[in-house]
């Protein structure tokens, strides 16, 4: 049964343990390619593809459209043609998903906690120490769990560092300023805090224009920038999301607000409407947002563009965009820095690096360990 390759549930994020198939996208006898999507699955979290990580024959599909299974559960199986269906039946007979490594569960928390001045911050902390660190920094109202496909992926060939910015999360709801130069000497504390002196930045939309501002102020803390859909480029930004996200009090306003981020608005699952809401709904959250957003986007323009400052600093950048991005305009990477790797993906919106996120994890993969 060697040549027999095993498609199981995949694991997205710190705190995933189960997923729904909703749909399969491929049928038995397809010839599958690495990165393919193949079948539709929805977590607690959020909805996605589950793109192949191996290739090969799929001979059978076991999992059923409907079904509830734990991370690795057998959800199908790949062979070539030379093995019998006898033998797929034994191997499918024999299959026992993994149990969690428990040992691994309480070496690893899902998050972590420390203080940074009078501010709290929730962080993770994934991956084997050693070489620089890649740290990610969410967007405009979003936090770690932005990356929940990425983190992991990412850890497998470098320490991941992700946190929650003040205001944002489960960090404590207090800003240290509205500038992005203010929020930028924020992550440079933070980094100190965690006793990183220099990262890989990743940002996405306002913490791409953290990240570049960053690497513009303080070049010493960043080895190489990865912006996505980032924020810092150019004057245009969608202000009807983001004075909407910072105001929006229900379900029925959120909803709408959160599948402008997408291509697919399908992926806006119900429960990720709920943890957004409950955040939106913790003490002082709304007025930090406003406050934000009427600082960075007054009158829906951009105040603060660091990304044009870029050719400065001298670093390796890696830019990506969703080519149908509703919230800041891909056209804004033309105003890449020269030398800068630049990567549009079509049917992607503001969230690429959930959309096309296996694309993405092999781009970020091959900049932070270049």
């Amino acid at each position: 049964m060697s040549n027999i390759t095993p498609i199981v549930m995949p694991k997205w994020g710190l705190s995933m343990k189960e997923g729904t198939v909703t749909s399969w996208l491929v049928t038995e006898g397809t010839n599958i390619t690495v990165g393919m999507p193949i079948l539709d699955v929805e977590t607690d979290k959020i909805a996605n593809a589950v793109e192949a990580p191996d290739a090969g024959l799929l001979r059978k599909i076991v999992a059923h459209e409907g079904e509830l299974l734990p991370v690795k559960a057998l959800l199908g199986v790949m062979a070539d043609t030379d093995v019998s269906d006898a033998d797929i039946d034994a191997y499918i007979a024999s299959y026992v998903t993994p149990a969690v490594d428990e040992d691994e569960a309480d070496a690893a928390p899902t998050t972590l906690r420390l203080d940074v001045g009078d501010i709290s911050v929730r962080y993770a902390r994934r991956g084997n120490a050693g070489g620089t660190p890649v740290l990610f920094i969410h967007g405009f109202g979003g936090d770690l769990d932005n990356w929940l496909f990425n983190i992991d992926a990412v850890a497998e060939k470098a320490e991941v560092i992700a946190l929650d910015l003040p205001g944002h999360g489960q960090s404590t709801v207090r800003l240290p300023g509205t500038s992005l130069a203010d929020m930028a000497n924020f992550v440079a504390r933070f980094m100190d805090a965690i006793n990183v002196p220099k990262a890989h930045l990743v940002g996405h939309s306002m913490g791409g224009a953290i990240a570049a501002q960053l690497a513009v102020t303080q070049p010493n803390r960043v080895e190489s920038l990865t912006l996505i859909g980032s924020a810092g480029f150019g004057d245009e930004i969608n202000s009807s999301y983001t004075s909407g996200f910072a105001s929006a009090a229900s379900r029925k306003e959120l909803k709408p607000l959160l599948e402008q981020l997408f291509y697919d608005p399908s992926l806006v699952s119900r429960q990720l409407v709920d943890d957004v809401l409950k955040y939106k709904r913790s003490d002082g959250v709304e007025q930090v947002l406003k406050t934000l957003s009427e600082a960075l986007f007054p009158g829906g323009r951009q105040s603060e563009k660091p990304g044009l400052k870029l050719g400065e600093a001298g670093k390796r950048v890696l830019m990506l965009w969703g080519s149908d991005d509703k919230v800041v305009p891909a056209a804004h990477a033309k105003n890449a820095p020269k030398g800068a790797t630049v990567e549009l993906f079509d049917q992607a919106g503001h969230m690429v690096q959930m959309e096309k996120a296996g694309d993405v994890n092999r781009l970020l993969v091959a900049h932070v360990t270049a």
